[in-house]
Parts: C-alpha cells; sequence; structure tokens
C-alpha cells in the first residue's frame, strides 16, 4: 500500500471521525459492482479494508443486492458468492425487493444514523450518495481501492455547523427527547412571565416643588398691606 494513499486515507477518515462522529467499528455496505470490481482485479475486501481505513470494519450488504446478483445469471456468479460472504442488513424491501442502488440509497435516509460507507463502482449511484452530506464513498481504480474525498455537500454540511448555523437531523430528535424528558419542553401559548424588578422611588417624585413667583403687577393681599399713619393736629 503505498505510503501517499495511506496519508490520504487517513486524513479523510480524520475529516469523517471528527465531524460525522464514525466510530470503529466501520461499516460498510457494498453492492454488487464493487463485489465485480474487487473479484476482477483480485482484492481480498475483508483482508485489505481495515488497513486501508486504518481500523476494525463490518463489511454487509443488503437482500436486495444479492437478489439482483442472482437475477444476472452466471456473468455475476462470483460476485454473488462474495456478497454472500457479508453480513446481510435488514432494508424495508423484504418483501418486494428492488435494485441494490435504491435498496443502498434508503439505507442512508435520515442523515446516514447508521454511519454506512457506500462501497459501490455505479457512477449514477456515486452522483447521488454525494448530494448527501457525510457519507464516506470507496470505489476501486484498477487494482486499488481509493476513500474518495469529501464531498462539496459534506464540506458545505461542516461549515454550517461550525458557524452554529446547523444540528444534523439525527441529533435533533435525541435533542427534542432529552427535553421532553428533563421537564424543559413548554406547551404552546405559553409565555414567560416578566418579573417585575425591584426599584427605589421614582426621581420625579422626588425633585423639590418650585415656589410661585408673583406675577408682575399683582396687588399684595389685603392683609399685608401697609397702614397709613396719621399725622396729629397739635
Amino acid at each position: 500500500m503505498g505510503v501517499t494513499r495511506q496519508k490520504h486515507a487517513k486524513k479523510i477518515m480524520g475529516f469523517y471521525k471528527h465531524n460525522f462522529q464514525f466510530r470503529e467499528p466501520f461499516q460498510v455496505l457494498l453492492d454488487g459492482t464493487f463485489c465485480q470490481a474487487a473479484l476482477r482485479n483480485k482484492i481480498q475486501i475483508r483482508e485489505q479494508l481495515p488497513g486501508y481505513l486504518d481500523g476494525a470494519a463490518q463489511l454487509c450488504t443488503t437482500r436486495c443486492v444479492i437478489k439482483e446478483l442472482e437475477s444476472l445469471g452466471k456473468a455475476l456468479y462470483g460476485a454473488k458468492l462474495i456478497a454472500q460472504r457479508f453480513e446481510v442488513r435488514n432494508c424495508s424491501h423484504h418483501k418486494n425487493p428492488v435494485s441494490g442502488s435504491t435498496c443502498l440509497l434508503s439505507m442512508i435516509e435520515d442523515g446516514n444514523p447508521h454511519h454506512f460507507f457506500i462501497a459501490t463502482q455505479d457512477q449514477d449511484l456515486s452522483n447521488k450518495v454525494k448530494r448527501k452530506p457525510g457519507i464516506p464513498l470507496l470505489f476501486i481504480i484498477q487494482n486499488t481501492m481509493v476513500l474518495d474525498k469529501p464531498s462539496p455537500k459534506s464540506l458545505a454540511f461542516v461549515q454550517k455547523l461550525q458557524t452554529n448555523q446547523l444540528v444534523p437531523e439525527y441529533q435533533k430528535q435525541s435533542i427534542v427527547e432529552l427535553k421532553e424528558k428533563e421537564g424543559l419542553v413548554k406547551q404552546e401559548g405559553e409565555k414567560r412571565k416578566k418579573r417585575k424588578r425591584a426599584g427605589g422611588p421614582n426621581p420625579l417624585s422626588c425633585l423639590k416643588k418650585k415656589k410661585k413667583k408673583t406675577q408682575e403687577g399683582q396687588e399684595p393681599s389685603a392683609g399685608k398691606k401697609k397702614r397709613r399713619k396719621r399725622k396729629r393736629n397739635r
């Protein structure tokens, strides 16, 4: 394994661990095209992938993927044998199987709460995966497995998280349930009562009243008139 490729994978894994809480064992969902490419290029997925991701990995697929490989006949018989060795995860198409790509897309809905990797050679599926944030994408080039760099959607999502503008979908429900458990959720229409602050007397009421000035030309009151002195005749 090349040193440069290993550093590339380690850097990308750090991005998903730090920003999307990916932890070991890493769960990798594989489709039929990836299994066929591994068979053609003689890649031992179970042995090589954990070393590339630098951690334990659980390889898994779905019933829809296996059903699709069975329907394609002998051409993909080897890929079907490889897929059958992996853990089969329950999907919502037990009674009515769908295509492998449609099934894998359904497994990463609602913010990819199970932290799946998607391993595929299907270009159309890859493009749809890149439109969802927080989904690591694996593919094979010649005889080498490659972990794709984070998509623009993932980078934009992380930027919003860092500016506290967005909460991941899988965390919103946890926050609501925690608030309900602690009794912090308020009923609709409930308003907070404002507390009255204790304050001193109104400063305006403490001002001294100004004395009224007597108007100009106003005669003094009768009680205050000066008495004239009479002159006595001697």
